[in-house]
């Protein structure tokens, strides 16, 4: 068995791994380790089935023509691609190179409008008022 290498993972896939290797009876990296190799043997198996999710990946292959196993891998795929590419972009950037003006949490949880020239402005925070009788 080889050494540990330390590495960083996402703060989600370390709580989904804390969460699922309890039910599997696994430390978190017990279960990152787990998932791990079943997405190396997944990805690394290149078969017929495997070309054929490529296919539908690359958008040569519709989806609807992969078999409920390889519709479930291709789904797979696709969902963690659409997480990564979420993680890298930045929605406030595209937009306000736009000319549209966002309004987000910033890291301390405040309210804050961003503007398209690079202002931001700190929103009040708004009670709850009941409605007038």
């Amino acid at each position: 068995m080889t050494a540990d290498k330390t590495t960083r993972f996402a703060a989600d896939l370390i709580d989904a791994a804390v969460v699922e290797g309890r039910r599997e009876s696994r430390s978190a990296k017990q279960q990152l380790d787990h998932w791990v190799r079943v997405g190396m043997a997944v990805s690394m198996h290149e078969s017929a089935s495997r070309r054929r999710v490529l296919a539908v990946l690359a958008g040569d292959l519709p989806l609807r023509d992969l078999n409920a196993a390889e519709r479930l891998v291709a789904n797979a795929e696709l969902d963690v691609a659409i997480q990564e590419r979420a993680r890298a972009v930045s929605f406030g950037a595209s937009l306000a190179s736009e000319g549209v003006t966002t309004v987000a949490l910033d890291e301390t949880g405040a309210l804050v409008e961003y503007r398209p020239d690079g202002s931001k402005v700190l929103l009040p925070v708004q009670e709850d008022v009941a409605p007038a009788q």
